[in-house]
């Protein structure tokens, strides 16, 4: 069986995405066979695409979908033909038509949830599940306190900004506008700082009435990273899950003491939803919030899947809000 796919032989910008024709082998043990209705972007994506993270070429892209079991491979007991299903899962290739792809991240969607909306809220979901509920500063996080949560009006960030509202906590999110801090403030965000034309890390502590704040989380990295551990609270903890302005400086350790024996963490999804179950139980927490109106997935921008080069540009350029997701 064969089917459209984007992939690229060599590292480089959104040109070297290719709409190719690619083979479509049959599900083995514990595989599962989709069609793809919908994908969603990530800027994992570019980090793959530019070589940052590695990959072995050709390579494809994309770690989260949306759509429908064709076929189950041996072992599979969770999954049927005809299953309406959404993703977040390595390896990287849902930028396909049909793909081939491990069962143990797929989880049945619920009829309410469409399945753009399934493609676009996995990855960032989970990705805001496992922050907000995992991811803890000592003595956890109580109703009232502040958190920091960098690029809050992006995928994960509005997703973020609703649920810690959900949760009593008092979010404070920075973006590069006035607009997106708009975005981000109705969304949930107790606070918003423009940090082109603001100093977050004063703002911060003007907030929070020089306490500072219990968490940061950083998908940002090298451009707020500094700020963000002046921001804390002593025994804070900086949560840093990304690196869309570049990899973080290598950091000496000694240097989180006289800052107020802070905690550094650098967390990936993919740890968090090692296993069968622990993906399920994520995923759970994730459909009930979105079922009941807690939390929505924004998508704000839609492109075609032979379309994606123009998609990553933009979301490089900072021009996207919200999710966004390739039709297929």
């Amino acid at each position: 069986m064969r089917c459209n796919a984007i992939q690229f032989s060599q590292p480089g910008g959104p040109d070297q995405l290719k709409w190719v024709e690619v083979e479509v082998g049959s599900p083995g043990a514990g595989e599962v066979l989709i069609r793809h209705h919908a994908v969603g972007l990530n800027y994992i994506d570019v980090y793959f695409r530019t070589g940052l993270y590695p990959a072995t070429m050709p390579a494809g892209l994309g770690m989260e979908g949306a759509g429908v079991v064709e076929a189950v491979g041996e072992g599979v007991s969770h999954l049927s033909v005809g299953d309406r299903v959404a993703y977040a899962s390595q390896p990287p290739g849902a930028y396909a038509e049909l793909r081939v792809m491990p069962a143990m991240n797929v989880c049945v969607l619920p009829d309410a949830i469409s399945f753009e909306t399934g493609a676009a809220m996995m990855l960032k979901g989970l990705t805001a599940q496992y922050l907000l509920k995992k991811t803890l500063p000592v003595g956890g996080l109580q109703s009232g306190d502040f958190v920091l949560f960098h690029a809050a009006a992006g995928g994960v960030g509005l997703i973020a900004c609703q649920w810690a509202k959900h949760l009593g906590l008092q979010l404070i999110g920075t973006a590069g506008s006035d607009e997106k801090c708009a975005l981000a403030k109705a969304h949930g965000a107790a606070h918003t700082i423009n940090y082109r034309t603001d100093d977050f890390v004063a703002r911060v502590k003007e907030i929070t009435g020089g306490k500072g704040v219990k968490v940061v989380y950083d998908s940002v990295g090298k451009d707020t990273f500094a700020g963000s551990l002046d921001c804390l609270r002593p025994f804070g903890l900086m949560a840093s899950f990304g690196n869309a302005s570049g990899p973080v400086d290598p950091v000496a350790p000694g240097m989180l003491g006289p800052k107020g024996s802070l905690y550094l963490t650098r967390q990936t999804l993919f740890t968090h939803i090692s296993s069968r179950e622990a993906t399920q139980a994520m995923a759970d927490d994730l459909f009930d919030v979105v079922s009941s109106g807690a939390v929505t997935i924004r998508i704000d921008q839609r492109y075609a899947l032979k379309d994606v080069a123009q998609a990553h540009t933009d979301l490089e350029a900072r021009k996207t809000t919200g999710c966004t997701v390739l039709t297929v």
